[in-house]
C-alpha cells in the first residue's frame, strides 16, 4: 500500500487541495547506496576491522620469530702476567660457542605460532561476522526511520491543510471556532513530531557513515532499499548443525584447542636438555724467565656443556598446560551449546516477525485506512466530530508506525538468524 495514493484519495474525498508529494530535505545527502554496496564498503573501510587485521599480521610475524636459532656467542680476552721479574709473558684468548636445541623446541615453537595465526584468522572472521550484521541492522534501521518520517510528514501536511480549511469554514460559520483551533493545535503538534523524527532519521544516517570510517559527516549516504525479499526457506535442524561446524567463533574455539595442544608440546620440549658447544684459541707470547722459558705458542680447545635440569622436578608448567587443554575443551562445548541456543532463539524470533508483518499486510493497514477515510467523509458532511477524526488519524498513524516497526523487526530477525547460523545472503 502506497501512502501517497492514500493521501491523494483522501484529498478527493474531503476537498482538501494538496500541493503534491511532500518533499524531505535532502541537504547533506550524497547518494543512495544499496545494502550490498554498503556492506562491501564496510568490509573495506571500517576502521575497527582494519585494526583487527593487524592481529593476523602480528601473528604471522610471530612465525618468523619462532624460526630463529639460538645466537652464537663470541668471546675475547687478554692476559698479562704481572710478575715482571719472572717474565712470564702476555697473550690473548678467543672463543666461540652456541646452544644446540634438542627435543624439537624449534619445531614446537613454529607449530604453536602457526596455530596462533590460524586462531587470529578465525577471530578476524568472527569479528567480520558481527560487524557485518551490526552494519546491516543500522542500514535497515535507517530505512525504518525514513519511512516513519514520511508517515509523520504526510500526517502533518494533511492536518495543516485541514486546519487551513477549518479556519475558512469557521469564518463562514460552518464549524465552531473551537474546532478550528483544535485542528490548528493538532497540526502544530504533528509538526513538532516531524522535527524530532527527521532528527532521528539523520542520526541513523550518521551512524551508517561511522561504519565506513568517514572522518566527516558533512555528506551522508542514504539507503536505497526496502523491506522486501526477507522471506527464506529455512531448515531449522540443518541451520544448527552447519553453524556448529562453520560459524567463525566455532572455528576459533576449535583452533584454540589446537593452540592449547601445541602449547603443551612446546612446554614439554622446553624441558629437554640443550647442548652447549664451544671452541677457542689462546695465543701466548714468549716467556723468557730462567726457570721455564717458553716460545710463542697457540692453544686450541673445544668442549660442551650440559645444564643440570634440577628445575624439571617441578611440573607446574606442564600441569598448567594440561589444565588449559581441559579448559578450552569445555569452552568449545560451551560455544557449541551457545550456537544451538542462539540459532533456536533467532529462528523463533524470525518466524514470529514474519507472521506479524503478514498480519499487517492482510488486514490492519486496510482497516485503518477505511476507518479514517470514512471519518473524514463524515466530518465533511457534518455527521461526526473533529475529535473522532483526530482519533482515527492517530490510530491509523499508530498502525502505520507499527507496520514499519514490524518490517524493521522482520529484517533484524533475519539478520540475527543469519548471524547466529553463520550464513549470509542479505542482498
Amino acid at each position: 500500500m502506497k501512502f501517497t495514493k492514500y493521501i491523494l484519495s483522501l484529498c478527493l474525498l474531503t476537498g482538501i487541495t494538496m500541493n503534491g508529494q511532500a518533499q524531505v530535505d535532502t541537504l547533506s545527502l550524497k547518494s543512495k547506496i544499496s545494502v550490498l554496496q554498503f556492506l562491501n564498503r564496510v568490509g573495506k573501510e571500517n576502521l575497527g576491522y582494519a585494526a583487527e587485521k593487524y592481529n593476523v599480521n602480528i601473528a604471522e610475524a610471530g612465525i618468523e620469530t619462532a624460526k630463529i636459532f639460538p645466537d652464537p656467542q663470541f668471546s675475547a680476552g687478554a692476559f698479562d702476567n704481572q710478575q715482571a721479574k719472572l717474565k712470564l709473558g702476555q697473550g690473548v684468548t678467543l672463543g666461540l660457542g652456541t646452544t644446540i636445541e634438542l627435543g624439537g623446541k624449534r619445531k614446537a615453537r613454529i607449530g604453536l605460532a602457526q596455530s596462533v595465526t590460524e586462531l587470529n584468522k578465525a577471530l578476524l572472521l568472527d569479528y567480520l561476522r558481527n560487524l557485518r550484521a551490526d552494519a546491516a541492522l543500522a542500514y535497515y534501521s535507517a530505512i525504518q526511520q525514513y519511512e516513519l518520517l514520511q508517515v509523520q510528514h504526510y500526517s502533518y501536511q494533511m492536518m495543516k491543510q485541514l486546519a487551513d480549511a477549518d479556519a475558512i469554514r469557521s469564518k463562514l460559520g460552518a464549524i465552531t471556532e473551537t474546532d478550528a483551533r483544535q485542528s490548528k493545535l493538532e497540526a502544530s503538534n504533528l509538526q513538532n513530531i516531524v522535527y524530532q523524527t527527521e532528527a532521528d532519521w539523520r542520526n541513523a544516517l550518521i551512524k551508517l557513515s561511522s561504519y565506513l570510517g568517514k572522518k566527516s559527516a558533512d555528506t551522508l549516504l542514504m539507503p536505497d532499499g526496502d523491506f522486501e525479499n526477507l522471506a527464506r526457506d529455512i531448515n531449522y535442524q540443518s541451520l544448527i548443525s552447519n553453524a556448529q561446524i562453520t560459524r567463525a567463533d566455532a572455528v576459533a574455539a576449535l583452533n584454540n584447542k589446537i593452540v592449547a595442544d601445541r602449547s603443551l608440546t612446546l612446554v614439554k620440549a622446553n624441558r629437554k636438555v640443550d647442548l652447549g658447544v664451544n671452541a677457542g684459541l689462546q695465543f701466548s707470547g714468549v716467556s723468557t724467565n730462567e726457570i721455564a722459558p717458553t716460545p710463542y705458542h697457540r692453544t686450541f680447545n673445544a668442549g660442551f656443556s650440559v645444564p643440570l635440569k634440577f628445575s624439571n622436578h617441578y611440573k607446574g608448567d606442564i600441569k598448567a598446560a594440561q589444565f588449559t587443554i581441559k579448559q578450552v575443551g569445555v569452552q568449545y562445548e560451551q560455544v557449541q551449546q551457545q550456537i544451538q541456543v542462539e540459532v533456536t532463539q533467532a529462528y523463533f524470533n524470525y518466524t514470529a516477525a514474519q507472521k506479524q508483518v503478514q498480519q499487517y499486510k492482510t488486514g490492519l493497514l486496510s482497516e485503518g485506512k477505511k476507518i479514517l477515510t470514512a471519518k473524514m467523509y463524515s466530518y465533511k458532511r457534518g455527521e461526526t466530530s473533529l475529535l473522532e477524526v483526530l482519533n482515527a488519524q492517530r490510530t491509523y498513524n499508530e498502525v502505520q508506525q507499527g507496520f514499519y516497526e514490524s518490517q524493521s523487526n522482520y529484517a533484524a530477525a533475519l539478520i540475527e538468524l543469519e548471524r547466529a547460523a553463520g550464513i549470509w545472503d542479505i542482498r
